[in-house]
């Protein structure tokens, strides 16, 4: 076996366990569940992994903007990215395809649409910022009629809905900009190590994967773009 189709196939198993763990705990949590105080461990830990399987369908379909998932294969690549962000927050994959390659065109410069350079250390005005570049009127409108669905046509609880889907896509991108893009590319008082405007944390390996499947390892990404998350503690120097 080459090492493109080895890629390939780890990349696209570990992209089917992640949907597919995505889905089965939105369904249970959102149609089946019913809520009580006896049963709010068992909410906390599903609102948690969520959050945390949201921010793996974004590291997927991230790996599919690079063709990292399956090399040489762009179909592969394209339909698995669009899947995993229609499922996040019903984003279109080609707009995102765009924005993120400018990204690393640009990566740290007024040209780059993941980064503020008027608030360039300030959290908050740098997450609404970058909230109001990617959630539009088009997602807001598609997850509305969604949530609509859910409610009348499917019978989800109010509570349900917004504790077990809204909450944890709302925490995820949180997540995802915190350890993704705000710690990586922040300005501090020391400069950064090259064109590529990006730290990386000194996270443990389960650390790492805890908070951003690797993303955290920023520097890394943005030196070797086109290797894929799970590979990404390899290339640490």
């Amino acid at each position: 076996m080459t090492a493109e189709a080895r890629q390939t196939v780890i990349g696209v198993g570990l992209a089917c366990m992640v949907v597919a763990a995505w889905m089965c705990l939105h369904a249970y949590a959102v149609f089946f569940f019913r809520p009580s105080v006896e049963a709010l461990p068992v909410a906390a830990g599903m609102v948690i992994s969520l959050c945390w399987l949201n921010v793996g369908l974004f590291i997927v379909a991230h790996d599919c903007m690079h063709g990292s998932l399956a090399p040489g294969r762009p179909g592969v690549n394209r339909a698995a990215g669009t899947i995993c962000v229609a499922l996040y927050a019903a984003f279109s994959y080609s707009r995102l395809f765009e924005k993120h390659h400018e990204h690393h065109r640009h990566s740290g410069t007024e040209k780059d649409p993941d980064f503020d350079h008027k608030h360039p250390r300030s959290f908050v005005p740098w997450y609404l910022g970058f909230f109001r570049e990617y959630f539009s009127l088009r997602e807001f409108a598609i997850l509305t009629a969604i949530l609509i669905f859910y409610i009348w046509g499917l019978g989800a609880t109010i509570a349900n809905v917004l504790g077990f889907w809204a909450l944890p896509a709302i925490a995820s991108s949180l997540q995802l900009f915190f350890f993704g893009t705000f710690l990586p590319h922040r300005h501090t008082g020391q400069p950064f190590a090259d064109k590529h405007r990006a730290r990386s944390n000194e996270y443990s390996w389960l650390a790492s994967l805890l908070t951003c499947f690797h993303f955290g390892y920023h520097h890394e990404h943005h030196a070797h773009p086109h290797v894929p998350w799970w590979r990404l503690p390899q290339m640490r120097s």
